[in-house]
């Protein structure tokens, strides 16, 4: 798919293409992670479209992807990241369109900054969160939405059918040399009979890596549970639909990511 078609705005096309993110997903070298990951952005900019000029924060935001995409509904939105070296990167590349402003974590605990956005994604983070930091995020998250606005929550599925296939395609990527998938993690046979069956209460060892650029260490994918954090949302929110990409329509069973879409 060209380029044109993934970003309707064309002064951001190239900031887009150097964002490391960018460069591994939406155009990777495997047809298939690429078509999986536009599909998702795609429909993240449809759950968006209602909400259009208000006040949208993007927490998590990486390398500023998706702010770029949804620029045209949301023409003063902010990304929140721990990462202040991507965080500087994003403003450089992105300095033509002003209106993106990228913060920090830190910036984002400002009291100013309470119930200051209506609309609040978190996509694609939690799954890489330790338990601790995992409810630091779900707090700010609570902290940063305004009265009656909305969390849009989404994370990959690495849990039934879709957890053979994927491991399936990360394997193909890796034998290719494709990004960094010969990095891949790994299953045993019964971690993979765990996971294919797995239920809301159902968890295996997670490795642990040391963080990098920022001062948190982080999971990978491995053993990631959509249900149980799914089931540990409840407590914080009001989950008022869950949904899937891509086909939708199969409820989850072989799509890539379960969105969460909430309030408080």
């Amino acid at each position: 798919m060209p380029a044109a078609e993934i970003l309707e705005v064309s002064e951001l096309t190239e900031g887009v293409h150097t964002g490391h993110y960018a460069r591994k997903q939406l155009f990777s070298r495997s047809a298939i992670v690429a078509w999986s990951h536009r599909s998702r952005f795609r429909f993240a900019h449809k759950l968006v479209e209602p909400y259009a000029g208000r006040r949208l924060l993007d927490y998590g935001c990486g390398d500023g992807t998706f702010l770029a995409q949804v620029c045209d509904l949301f023409p003063n939105a902010a990304g929140g990241d721990i990462n202040l070296r991507q965080n500087e990167d994003c403003r450089e590349r992105f300095a033509a369109h002003p209106g993106i402003s990228f913060l920090s974590i830190d910036e984002l605990e400002q009291p100013a900054r309470c119930g200051g956005y209506d609309i609040v994604t978190c996509m694609e983070v939690l799954e890489h969160c330790l338990p601790d930091t995992t409810e630091k995020v779900i707090g700010d998250l609570r902290r940063l939405v305004a009265p009656g606005g909305t969390i849009v929550i989404s994370v990959p599925i690495e849990i039934g059918p879709t957890l053979l296939g994927k491991q399936m395609i990360r394997a193909v990527s890796g034998w290719r040399s494709i990004g960094d998938y010969k990095f891949r993690e790994k299953y045993t046979a019964a971690e993979l009979a765990t996971m294919l069956l797995a239920d809301e209460r159902t968890t295996i060892q997670r490795p642990i890596y040391p963080g990098v650029d920022s001062a948190y260490p982080f999971h990978g994918h491995k053993g990631f549970n959509w249900r149980a954090l799914r089931y540990r949302l409840r407590d914080a929110f009001e989950i008022r639909e869950t949904r899937f990409s891509p086909f939708e329509f199969l409820r989850g069973y072989v799509s890539s990511q379960a969105w969460l879409i909430c309030t408080l």
